[in-house]
């Protein structure tokens, strides 16, 4: 094991202890609580119907199924496959048919890589498709993909006009790059009949992106055949910046996030030229003790290894603000300097000033910096009454957070990724979800069972598993 995978298993085990162990309101109560625990709960630990948004969520979980849950932790329905990420697909941009998903049909071997950058991946998705309640293929991509393959990675989104959007990679050499053989980025839009009809590739247009000619070959010197680790794909959708006036806001734009080069871009559909940019230029985070200042509103400052950058859609509280998940993880030509505890965060940004004007960290329910961590993966969307649902994906922990950042539901990940150690053949574990998505009742087929039951936290320092008495 590398010294940063050593490192992060031991914070993500302390930030376990701090998130799952220790219930919200006692979260840094008790210093012995922060030790690295090998056991601790699992789905839902906190639940208050009243103030949380009430809904399904779906997920994929480590064992290759995919998950449709309740907000008590039940299963309402499962799919046997997995995807990166699989997605609920919404009613409205699919024809009214409920209970659809995107899921990894095929996959193989082959070239690709992992979520931690440049690890590389031995299986690359071959067919991606969409299935229907009962599991059955309704829509597939991959046949008529460049060599066969979708090679489709960490996003895919239904548009408004019943075509697919999917974020693709490819590989092959390009001039002026170290490395032989590089991974690029690719956007696809693909009609029913799997045919691609719009294709946009980020090599074409690392000139846009605001790079000063050292950053610039830094990037094409990298070593990492994934240089820009795209990690995240959508449409811009409707919203009050573009009925304005402000054409790069245009719904039908594409925005995007590379999670290596530490940049959130929007792509004009029409010019397929970058249009709006937020980095690859920060300055540094003002530290406040906690690892970052919560001062509201203020500059945005460092952002770096970011991931499912998203415009708040239209009739949600932030509606045209950008909501995005700021992991602070290692990234950036040359790689910046991050939080002081190495803390993430949440942050809504008004786009146009390029103000944060909100934000959650541990700090906002007691926590150590640290306590709050995910330096890979994860996502973050804003609910209809105005909580932010938010997957801290290393440690496959989901939850709710109000808008003074209180914990109203939480749910620990019960369904590892299970595995062996390759050097020292021993059992391995892991329950990371890369992306979680809250899900609407309605968009279930009517009659999908659900509970909205309280679950009350234990007060930690009195918890204890029972003995067994000889």
């Amino acid at each position: 094991m590398g010294v940063w995978s050593f490192l992060r298993r031991k914070r993500s085990s302390r930030s376990r202890a701090r998130r799952i162990l220790i219930s919200a309101a006692t979260l840094c109560a008790a210093t012995a609580a922060c030790a690295e625990p090998s056991v601790f709960p699992t789905g839902t630990t906190i639940y208050d119907p009243a103030r949380a948004f009430n809904s399904f969520v779906f997920f994929a979980g480590g064992d290759g199924v995919s998950r449709l849950i309740d907000l008590n932790g039940n299963v309402a329905h499962e799919w046997k496959f997995t995807g990166q990420p699989s997605v609920f697909i919404d009613p409205a941009l699919n024809g009214g048919a409920r209970g659809h998903v995107f899921v990894t049909l095929e996959s193989e071997e082959g070239k690709g890589t992992d979520l931690v950058p440049g690890r590389v991946l031995t299986r690359i998705v071959k067919t991606v498709g969409e299935v229907d309640w009962d599991g059955a293929t309704v829509w597939r991509f991959g046949p008529t993909a460049p060599g066969g393959r979708a090679q489709q990675h960490h996003d895919i989104a239904r548009l408004p006009n019943g075509n697919t959007l999917v974020l693709s990679n490819i590989v092959y050499p390009l001039p002026g790059f170290a490395a032989p053989q590089v991974l690029d980025d690719l956007a696809y839009e693909v009609n029913p009949e799997g045919e691609i009809v719009w294709t946009w590739a980020a090599s074409d247009h690392i000139d846009e992106i605001g790079f000063t000619p050292e950053e610039l070959k830094l990037v094409k010197g990298s070593k990492n055949a994934d240089y820009l680790h795209v990690n995240n794909l959508k449409p811009v959708g409707p919203n009050h910046w573009f009925d304005e006036g402000d054409e790069r806001f245009a719904p039908e734009n594409l925005i995007f996030d590379s999670r290596n080069a530490n940049f959130i871009a929007i792509i004009d559909r029409k010019t397929r030229k970058i249009v709006w940019t937020l980095g690859p230029h920060f300055p540094p985070i003002a530290a406040d003790g906690g690892g970052a200042s919560r001062k509201l509103p203020r500059p945005i400052d460092q952002i770096s290894g970011q991931h499912d950058a998203q415009i708040i859609p239209k009739g949600v509280p932030g509606a045209g603000n950008l909501l995005v998940f700021d992991n602070q993880g290692a990234a950036g030509y040359p790689s910046v300097a991050t939080t002081l505890t190495g803390g993430s965060r949440v942050i809504e940004i008004n786009p146009v000033t390029q103000q944060i004007v909100w934000q959650y960290s541990a700090a906002d329910t007691g926590g150590a910096g640290w306590s709050f961590r995910s330096t890979h993966i994860s996502n973050a969307r804003r609910l209809p009454n105005g909580n932010t649902f938010i997957d801290e994906g290393q440690i496959g922990r989901f939850f709710q957070v109000t808008p003074s950042g209180e914990i109203v539901w939480e749910y620990v990940n019960p369904y590892p990724r299970r595995g062996k150690d390759a050097e020292t053949g021993k059992a391995t574990i892991n329950y990371g979800v890369y992306r979680a998505q809250p899900v609407p009742y309605e968009w279930a087929p009517a009659g999908t069972s659900h509970g909205e039951s309280a679950v009350v936290p234990p007060e930690n320092t009195a918890y204890h598993l029972p003995v067994k008495e000889k």
